[in-house]
């Protein structure tokens, strides 16, 4: 009887330690993908304000069609089809539209990318703004983010 009651012991504690082990596992999953996913979209927006600051003043807009498709494929080789032409000139809109670094910051630590793409679009920096900030706040996922400006939510 001794016997089975501390197998019965070992295995709840064996239990519980396991569930905490996964919890802990899949919170350090969680805080490295966030922690990422921060670092990829604050350099994709820097990366769209280097090309913009360097290619896109006025009379350079030429140049600048040029110049992507260059860039696009150098980065390419290098880091792999995120820096395709069609993702640098997203960079390119993202650093025009969210101008401000000081904002960018913050909300690049609660949304994606994907996020950031479906805001881009988006006709005044006001809507941009208030969809960017309740999306971060509400844990909005993508597709809700989406949903709610379809609705018009703003």
């Amino acid at each position: 009887m001794k016997d089975e009651f501390k197998k019965s012991l070992i295995n709840q504690h064996s239990d519980d330690l396991l569930r905490d082990l996964k919890s802990l596992i899949e919170q350090g999953r969680k805080q490295a993908f966030v922690a990422v996913n921060s670092a990829l979209t604050v350099t994709y927006w820097r990366v769209g304000k280097r090309i913009n600051e360097e290619v896109l003043h006025g009379e350079r807009a030429e140049y600048g069609k040029l110049v992507i498709p260059s860039l696009a494929k150098e980065l390419v080789a290098h880091y792999g089809k995120s820096f395709e032409a069609k993702n640098l000139r997203r960079m390119m809109q993202f650093a025009e539209v969210f101008p401000d670094f000081e904002i960018v910051v913050p909300l690049a630590r609660q949304l994606s990318w994907s996020h950031f793409l479906a805001l881009i679009p988006l006709k005044s920096s006001e809507s941009r703004l208030f969809y960017a900030q309740v999306a971060g706040e509400s844990g909005w996922s993508k597709r809700e983010l989406r949903h709610q400006i379809e609705r018009k939510a703003f």
